[in-house]
């Protein structure tokens, strides 16, 4: 195949790796098919689609990337034939629009398809910029399908060089909806009856009085509200709880000492990080501690959203930007800057109908993406079964 310039410039400004191959896990038996996502964030489309291979084709499922078990294979032709031939991949699937030509380049010679799911924009691999003649528009046009978020994501590929283009979507991420035992929170729901609830989850030290400001102004509107506190230090839950009854006048139950939220309890303040399904499940409302005056925020808001608790938040949203950005943009979340922001916010949200409304949105952006995720599936299935 002979090399144009651009590839010629490509291969030779690159960084001479020495090959990967050692140290690689034996191939599973039987058919596999390869995900490359080259960051973290755009593994999580790939999750969902990567357990649905595995659980219902049996197929094996090989990640590399950010947020994979393997680094890809350096952009050298040495190092991509390795690699390929130790792992016999049916199909390769690329995330959000990475273009690696040296990879590109052997899979067309092989005969292996290969696509790039949730595109955004066409980019060679971080570290490789540069000016390399017909480089990216060479190796898209080795790609069998481009998938792109939106359209204007697609005029990006098509301007790029992509031969086959479709919008299609954002694909489904990995599913957030945590479990919990069905007995433990009908039991609960029972003892809390038509309360009004709220959760403050995953609180640091530097937020708790925020959030003790918040719970006092609301109970002024709500004087039988709950707050279900869950320390980010599960240590201080003894010490909150003294702080709170000396301190705010509570009266507070602690679940570490099998104490139960009776109708008499303002604050149940809870240990165990394994239990959020249930929280969420039982508190119309979840404040993301972190995100305030923290580090960033500790949980996943697509936690609460798949669960139906409408969200509350800091603007610190640590590792998850992503999803407080589409939350943001379909208004599916109160961004909040203040321990007297929360409090007002709060108190709004304390209208059944105003959280409904808000958890609606979230759950429908949590839950966004399946029929994307179906279609991909169908066309990989028809791949590597030949049919496409």
């Amino acid at each position: 195949m002979a090399l144009s310039i651009g590839r010629r410039l490509y291969n030779l400004t690159g960084r001479r790796e020495p090959s990967s191959g050692q140290g690689w896990p034996a191939r599973p038996p039987g058919r596999l098919v390869w995900f490359h996502a080259p960051r973290p964030e755009a593994a999580q489309g790939l999750a969902e689609l990567a357990r649905r291979l595995i659980e219902e084709d049996g197929l094996a499922v090989l990640g590399t990337g950010a947020a994979g078990a393997l680094p890809p294979p350096a952009e050298h032709q040495s190092d991509v034939r390795a690699f390929l031939d130790h792992w016999r991949p049916e199909l390769i699937a690329v995330s959000e629009g990475e273009v690696r030509p040296a990879l590109f380049h052997e899979a067309e010679a092989r005969r292996i398809p290969v696509l790039l799911l949730d595109g955004r924009e066409p980019s060679l691999p971080l570290g490789r910029d540069g000016w390399f003649p017909g480089l990216l528009r060479g190796a898209l046009a080795t790609v069998r399908t481009v998938l792109a978020v939106d359209e204007a994501a697609a005029r990006a590929f098509r301007r790029a060089g992509a031969l086959q283009v479709e919008v299609a979507g954002r694909m489904e991420e990995e599913s957030t909806a945590l479990p919990c035992l069905e007995a433990e929170r009908a039991s609960l729901a029972g003892l809390m009856a038509t309360r009004p609830v709220w959760l403050a989850a995953d609180v640091p030290v530097g937020e708790e009085a925020a959030v003790c400001q918040a719970h006092r102004a609301a109970l002024r509107l709500a004087h039988r509200l709950l707050l279900i506190l869950v320390p980010q230090d599960p240590a201080r839950a003894a010490d909150l709880a003294k702080h709170m009854q000396e301190v705010e006048g509570w009266t507070v139950a602690l679940r570490c000492r099998d104490e139960e939220p009776d109708p008499e309890t303002e604050v149940y303040i809870v240990d165990n990080p394994q239990e959020y399904g249930l929280w969420y499940r039982l508190a119309p409302v979840t404040f993301l501690g972190g995100s305030l005056a923290g580090q960033g925020a500790a949980r996943n808001p697509m936690e609460p959203a798949a669960l139906g608790s409408a969200i509350l938040h800091g603007p610190r949203a640590g590792g998850y930007g992503t999803a407080f950005g589409r939350l943001g943009a379909a208004r599916a979340a109160r961004a909040v800057a203040s321990g007297s922001d929360l409090a007002e916010a709060l108190g709004d949200l304390l209208a059944p109908d105003k959280a409904a409304r808000l958890a609606q949105a979230a759950w429908a952006v949590s839950s966004d993406g399946a029929e994307v995720t179906d279609s991909v599936l169908d066309l990989i299935r028809r791949l590597t079964d030949g049919a496409a």
